[in-house]
């Protein structure tokens, strides 16, 4: 497959997509210069104000996007060159921050993270529309129950099939890094068959769950502070994050000064 180039003299925006792309191990070639251009590259990311210079059908702008990770994705749809997909595999790794992969016919297209399980419904969305296909589906692992339960519950209404799978069927090497270690499990998770899902799922929230959260908040803290168990049952549901759980509390209980 062909290798993105990088061409820009905005050195910010040089530094953060190379950032983006060592991160997701994507090859690519940096370039000085925008003529000879070697044909091993299939599309080149550049800025707005370059845009024009370059002699080449496939270049994208990366600073009209919302962020980086979104016009490396597109770099890579371009790469491809599928306008239509056959089938989508969308492998999730469920946890406060889930892993997310994409296999369309095949091709291992995404491995990122979200930092938290509402943010899945809306990256899902996006990449629907970024990588169009004749059928979908999604499939999640069956680990962190409280997470993987809220993930189905915001993606049900998507009309996907979705399919829960047996996690200690997938394999991870373990020196790799959390965050790689959470994509590489969702595509992992993607590649196998689960039980179908009918219906929303319950989230059964245990004091043991409600123990951990209050211990984190304390850990987060130094030990200085603990949220409630109301607000932990918050945490827990995805009403709020835990740092901002934590200031909520911390303002309800700082002492009124008459």
């Amino acid at each position: 497959m062909k290798k993105i180039g990088v061409y820009t003299n905005n050195f910010s925006l040089y530094h953060d997509l190379l950032e983006v792309l060592k991160r997701r191990k994507i090859p690519y070639i940096s370039l000085s210069s925008k003529k000879n251009i070697s044909n091993k590259i299939g599309v080149i990311i550049t800025s707005h104000d370059e845009l024009h210079n370059i002699k080449l059908k496939k270049v994208i702008a990366a600073d009209i996007y919302d962020n980086l990770d979104q016009v490396v994705d597109i770099a890579i749809q371009t790469i491809v060159g599928k306008d239509l997909y056959s089938r989508l595999i969308i492998g999730i790794d469920p946890g406060e921050k889930p892993g997310i992969a994409l296999i369309a016919d095949d091709i291992i297209l995404k491995k990122t993270n979200v930092n938290s399980p509402e943010i899945i419904l809306e990256s899902i969305k996006r990449y629907l529309k970024e990588y169009p296909s004749i059928s979908t589906l999604i499939r999640i692992g069956d680990g962190s129950l409280i997470h993987r339960n809220r993930i189905i519950n915001l993606l049900i209404d998507l009309d996907i099939p979705i399919e829960i799978v047996n996690e200690k069927k997938t394999t991870i090497t373990q020196n790799k890094g959390r965050y790689n270690k959470d994509s590489e499990a969702a595509a992992a998770i993607a590649l196998i068959n689960g039980i179908k899902v009918q219906k929303m799922q319950p989230i059964k929230i245990t004091r043991g769950d409600i123990k951990r959260i209050q211990e984190e908040s304390r850990k987060i803290t130094e030990g200085k502070f603990s949220i409630s168990e109301k607000t932990a049952m918050s945490v827990l549901k995805g009403n709020i994050n835990l740092l901002d759980a934590i200031e909520s509390d911390r303002l309800y209980k700082k002492p009124k000064h008459l």
